[in-house]
């Protein structure tokens, strides 16, 4: 099963030449996740043949117009298309508030329920879970409430190992197996367990998005580990001091909470639109942490197993 990341948009609050605003689509196996919605998000999504009918989830990680300005209008696309099928929609209070006014003064009723849950910012806490993943919120600290988004693909099943499996056992025991339970007799004696049949379960999968913060090493507890972490890097550290003041982050101040959170690979993004050139950012990261790639548009970065 896929656990594959697209990149939409890497700009900063300006924009920049071929850079979008964020906006990021996490596919794990038939379903896609979109992660902000910054201006011409809908866009972006055709270019790169990314399905509206996929979207059911999107998560909102503050209220910013980079982060959520093209929210309106992929919703009032999705209308128009004749969906029908619920969007559940995660973000901080005051989303509701403007969508609301736009839908009224626009005289939009949407062909499709769209169940908004309201997200706390300042805590680590279970927001959505479906069959494949859970996904917890991740504080940040930036100028207004903002959150990231930590995603992890939920436990598998160990597989049935054929060469362990004793004869004579009929399809409903395998199948009891196959589920994760032992086999007992009908006075209720083992007869085979699991355990004892089985190896280990594939991977379980995580990525973790930090939005918009200025840098924050308590951050690295909560994303320990990680397959793949996304974090911020506006500025190079010559300018911490405005990173800082602006509440964001330093390409190298990113590295050095993934080294710190022992993650495997480091995706850096949200680049300042002083910097033509993004190579100096990455080697700055590079320097602290090696597993480090630019979330620039296109980006496709997939998760094995």
């Amino acid at each position: 099963m896929e656990f594959e990341l697209k990149i939409l948009g890497s700009a900063s609050a300006t924009p920049f030449l071929n850079r979008h605003h964020t906006a990021q689509v996490l596919s794990v196996g038939p379903h896609s996740y979109l992660i902000d919605c910054g201006e011409g998000t809908q866009r972006r999504l055709m270019e790169y043949k990314v399905r509206h009918q996929r979207l059911n989830t999107i998560f909102i990680s503050h209220l910013h117009g980079d982060h959520f300005f093209g929210l309106f209008g992929l919703l009032g696309t999705m209308h128009l298309q004749g969906r029908t099928e619920p969007v559940c929609l995660f973000g901080p209070a005051g989303l509701d508030e403007m969508l609301t006014t736009q839908f009224r003064v626009s005289h939009t009723q949407l062909s499709f329920p769209l169940e908004f849950t309201i997200v706390d910012t300042e805590q680590h806490a279970l927001v959505y879970e479906d069959r494949y993943l859970t996904v917890h919120t991740l504080p940040m600290r930036h100028r207004i409430p903002c959150c990231g988004y930590l995603f992890r693909e939920k436990p598998k099943r160990r597989h049935l190992d054929k060469t362990r499996l004793p004869a004579g056992l009929t399809p409903a025991q395998l199948h009891q197996l196959a589920q994760g339970d032992d086999v007992r007799d009908e006075q209720g004696q083992m007869l085979v367990r699991h355990l004892d049949v089985t190896t280990a379960p594939n991977h379980s999968r995580s990525y973790a998005f930090c939005s918009d913060t200025v840098y924050t090493e308590s951050l690295a507890e909560l994303v320990q580990g990680v397959d793949l972490l996304y974090h911020e890097a506006t500025f190079m550290d010559d300018l911490r001091e405005r990173a800082a003041a602006t509440h964001h982050s330093t390409a190298r101040q990113a590295a050095q909470l993934a080294r710190q959170a022992q993650v495997k690979r480091l995706l850096i993004g949200h680049f300042s639109s002083r910097y033509r050139d993004l190579e100096p950012l990455l080697h700055e990261a590079r320097a602290v942490f090696e597993s480090v790639e630019l979330a620039v548009e296109g980006k496709v970065v997939s998760i094995p197993e």
